[in-house]
């Protein structure tokens, strides 16, 4: 079989998972997921999303923390054709409803626990026509608050009621892929077109500068919603390599536990990250021998940062200088 080339960002999962089915993909929440889970897991979600009106084109929002669940969702609706727009888990009800308005999304995959939030924003943003919610939708029947009056059905349902099809026909290189947005911290979130051309050319050439392979296991504690954190996914695909996915770093001891438990090879930061790095490390203790890069974006690591993350990671190379991935 003759390697596919990749032209949409979807095609490096098809292609590692042509190479390795059984490959460990993503490690979540303790749990191991290969290749071929992810592809069966999306393409039923695609194949969901599709069923329930999302064409070619149209805005799918992704409104869930780092998750087994979130990967799912990014593929499920590149495979769909629909274009990907994560929303950071945090955002309240006002700049939700406004990215959801903005975006123009058609559907909305989400959580129940997000459901307080998330329902008070869909009453702004009417384009929303259907909802995915990983363990359903609260039973409102009693409830006084805002309802979803469209088209409501839970993520495992969802999975366990479709059957995977060839999706994502007719999608081409120049076709938009994501929306990202800004956090909004000085008026409205700002979104950023990027077409799969974009995307595919920024995960390649940051792959190649970072000397990423199939070998690497990369930790991730950055946001989905932050593009450098997509991109921790996108390049994991991309090189069939394998994505340990953190939900956060606000409690950094057990997230560097796991780190060490699973053997990365490959710690992305940002200098915030790199501070508390080095703040636990005060008294010593903290190494990590396995891990062969430190990548940092958002801003370039301060000079003093250099030599102190080095006794950290001692067989690492370190590149202090913000890694930029937006391409337009």
């Amino acid at each position: 079989m003759s390697p596919r080339v990749q032209r949409l960002l979807q095609d490096a999962l098809l292609a590692s998972t042509d190479r390795d089915a059984a490959k460990v993909a993503v490690i979540a929440d303790g749990v191991r997921h290969t290749y071929g889970t992810l592809l069966d897991q999306a393409l039923r979600l695609a194949t969901a999303l599709q069923d329930n009106g999302v064409q070619r084109g149209e805005r799918v929002a992704v409104y869930l923390d780092n998750s087994w669940h979130a990967i799912v969702a990014v593929y499920g609706t590149l495979l769909s054709g629909g274009v990907l727009t994560i929303i950071n888990p945090q955002t309240k009800a006002e700049k939700l409803a406004f990215v959801l308005a903005d975006s123009e999304a058609s559907a909305l995959v989400t959580e129940r626990s997000l459901a307080p939030v998330f329902l008070a924003a869909l009453a702004d943003a009417p384009n929303v026509r259907c909802v995915i919610s990983s363990g359903g939708l609260p039973d409102d029947s009693s409830s006084d608050g805002p309802r979803f009056h469209g088209t409501a059905i839970s993520f495992e349902q969802a999975l366990a009621a479709t059957e995977p099809r060839a999706v994502s026909r007719g999608v081409i290189p120049i076709d938009l892929a994501a929306l990202i947005y800004t956090s909004g911290s000085t008026g409205n979130p700002k979104g950023v077109m990027l077409t799969h051309q974009n995307m595919v050319f920024a995960a390649g050439s940051i792959s190649e500068y970072l000397r990423l392979d199939a070998t690497d296991r990369i930790v991730n504690v950055l946001p989905f919603a932050f593009d450098y954190g997509l991109y921790q996914l996108l390049m994991t695909m991309l090189m069939g390599a394998t994505l340990v996915v953190e939900r956060s770093f606000v409690y950094p001891v057990p997230v560097l536990k796991r780190a060490i438990e699973h053997e990365v090879t490959v710690f992305p930061i940002v200098p915030t990250v790199g501070a508390t790095l080095l703040s636990l490390n005060r008294s010593g203790g903290w190494t990590f021998p396995t891990v062969r890069r430190v990548t940092n974006t958002a801003a370039a690591l301060p000079a003093e940062f250099i030599p102190k993350l080095a006794a950290v990671f001692p067989n690492a190379l370190i590149f202090a200088i913000a890694c930029c991935v937006f391409v337009t």
